[in-house]
């Protein structure tokens, strides 16, 4: 595909190379535009051509340069096809940003085997797959990011969605073995996990489902742009990872303080939070083929999402719930010290001068 400005195409010769699974719609075609932005050359991977040429129209007028890959990143030897394509065109890659992802909303008893297996395929060993693509060519720089999409879900499992909970909880583990493998070689190659809120996309209208109504995320609802942005600056930057929203932070701090309290409440309000009052039928998706059209990366819900959406290290969240805790723990223990100065009957603050005063006599 040519850009639409021979002058774009000059200036984007020697431009940085990002490549984005799943760039089709929602998150990666919003995280695709902004790089384009920038005057990233960026690769677009997903398995609808009709979208990913579209996609890659809006790279281009944003002043960027495309390059469109058909892929299904359940398919290691495809994964690995595309990244050669994407090395043998442009002679570098840069960052490479792992996005794809499928699931299946319903109750686990609802869930057959080959449903589960093929969410695992797409979210979990999709994943791999492009991680292991990267590394081969990355290794040979000695240079590179890598990205993971991850998810609030990636910490705190909700109900209906146990199949893609899993999923991105089996990319965070892959993602720290490997980091950890990283370090052990000092290798340069950076890697940042970015855990999303709810973001405003397409597919609540093509996921599969056996639920009686239609699906939403659960609220609050953040437009894909700024979730985009965040995740540019996470792949510029490379926390170890970055954590996207309020109820992103929320829910995995809360997981980590208390874990059961958790799954009540989200036995409550993320089972009827991911159903609208619009009733549905069961339908199949999108789960081994690509649906038709061309939505874009938005979804039905801008009139209720979120415009500004905060962004954090995990790094930094951990720090400040640490110095709460310590915080906590040292106001515990300063009561606990004043209420057995007044059992004594002795006034707290007067008791180091009787301390002192008993020492002397002695």
């Amino acid at each position: 595909m040519q850009p639409a400005d021979e002058t774009v195409y000059k200036s984007n010769r020697n431009s940085p190379v990002v490549v984005i699974t799943g760039a089709s719609a929602g998150v990666g075609r919003a995280v695709a535009a902004a790089f384009g932005r920038e005057g990233w050359r960026v690769a677009l991977i997903a398995r609808g051509h009709e979208r990913l040429a579209s996609a890659a129209r809006d790279v281009e007028q944003m002043g960027g340069r495309a390059l469109v890959i058909t892929a299904d990143v359940a398919d290691a030897q495809a994964i690995d096809a595309a990244a050669a394509q994407v090395v043998a065109t442009w002679g570098r890659m840069d960052i490479w940003i792992n996005n794809a992802m499928a699931s299946v909303f319903g109750p686990v008893t609802a869930l057959s085997p080959d449903e589960i297996r093929r969410v695992t395929e797409v979210t979990y060993l999709g994943q791999v797959h492009g991680t292991l693509a990267a590394l081969r060519h990355m290794r040979e720089w000695n240079s590179g990011t890598i990205v993971q999409i991850g998810s609030a879900l990636s910490y705190r499992s909700i109900p209906l969605q146990s199949a893609y909970c899993a999923a991105k909880f089996a990319v965070r583990g892959f993602t720290d073995s490997l980091r950890s493998e990283l370090h052990h070689e000092g290798s340069p190659i950076r890697l940042t996990m970015v855990q999303l809120p709810a973001v405003d996309t397409p597919q609540f209208d093509w996921v599969r489902s056996h639920l009686p109504r239609r699906l939403q995320p659960v609220p609050p609802i953040h437009d894909p742009e700024p979730v985009a942005d965040a995740i540019v600056r996470a792949a510029l930057e490379a926390p170890r990872e970055m954590w996207i929203g309020g109820p992103t932070i929320q829910a995995i701090l809360g997981t980590m303080v208390a874990p059961g309290l958790l799954d009540r409440m989200m036995a409550r309000r993320a089972w009827e939070g991911q159903m609208t009052d619009e009733v549905a039928r069961p339908r199949d998706g999108n789960l081994y083929d690509a649906p038709p059209g061309d939505p874009g990366a938005r979804g039905r819900f801008g009139s209720r999402s979120r415009r500004h959406v905060p962004a954090v290290s995990g790094t930094a969240a951990r720090g400040i719930l640490a110095a709460v805790a310590v915080s906590c723990a040292a106001g515990a223990l300063t009561a606990a010290w004043r209420l057995g100065a007044r059992k004594t009957g002795i006034p707290a603050r007067r008791l180091p001068e009787r301390e002192r005063a008993a020492r002397m006599i002695g």
